[in-house]
């Protein structure tokens, strides 16, 4: 049992870490690079970015990374393991809530509404659009990194409180 509850805390600490260097990816170039182009250019790569990110690879580690985190919990609690058990429950609601719960609330409606307007051609219509939304997007954007960033460093904890016997 005890190398099954250490595979399944590795796997946490892989999707937490995944969950929140996604994040912080966009905090820290992909939105900067957006806004330093043509808004109209922004807009549209943003659309197909959001688009794109629907996908078989991304999932797992969005709808995934609460789900291994309880079941970590769940794991350590029912083996004795109540003090690692409580960071893992601590990340699970801190990224389930915070990172994640917040990107379906918020982020994805933001996108879902971008995604509807058409690319403006005029280069001040596209600007509007482009500082209507960007803004708003990354300050959110850096709430989910935080938390998820705050969620990895609970499983980081948890890991080293785990019992070596």
């Amino acid at each position: 049992m005890k190398t099954f509850t250490i595979a399944l805390s590795l796997l946490s600490l892989i999707q937490a870490g995944a969950l929140f260097g996604f994040f912080y990816a966009w905090v820290c170039s992909t939105m900067w690079g957006l806004d330093a182009t043509d808004p109209r250019v922004a807009i549209q790569a943003m659309q197909a970015m959001n688009a794109s990110v629907r996908n078989a690879v991304f999932a797992p580690v969005f709808f995934g990374t609460p789900v291994v985190l309880g079941l970590t919990a769940l794991v350590l609690y029912r083996t004795g393991d109540a003090a690692a058990g409580l960071w893992f429950a601590l990340a699970t609601g801190v990224i389930g809530v915070l990172a994640v719960g917040l990107t379906i609330a918020v982020n994805v409606p933001m996108n879902e509404a971008l995604a509807r307007i058409d690319v403006p051609s005029d280069l001040d219509a596209a600007r509007d659009v482009w500082l209507a939304y960007s803004p708003d997007w990354q300050f959110w954007n850096q709430v989910r990194t935080v938390t998820s960033g705050i969620g990895l460093l609970m499983v980081g904890t948890g890991i080293m409180q785990i019992k070596a016997d």
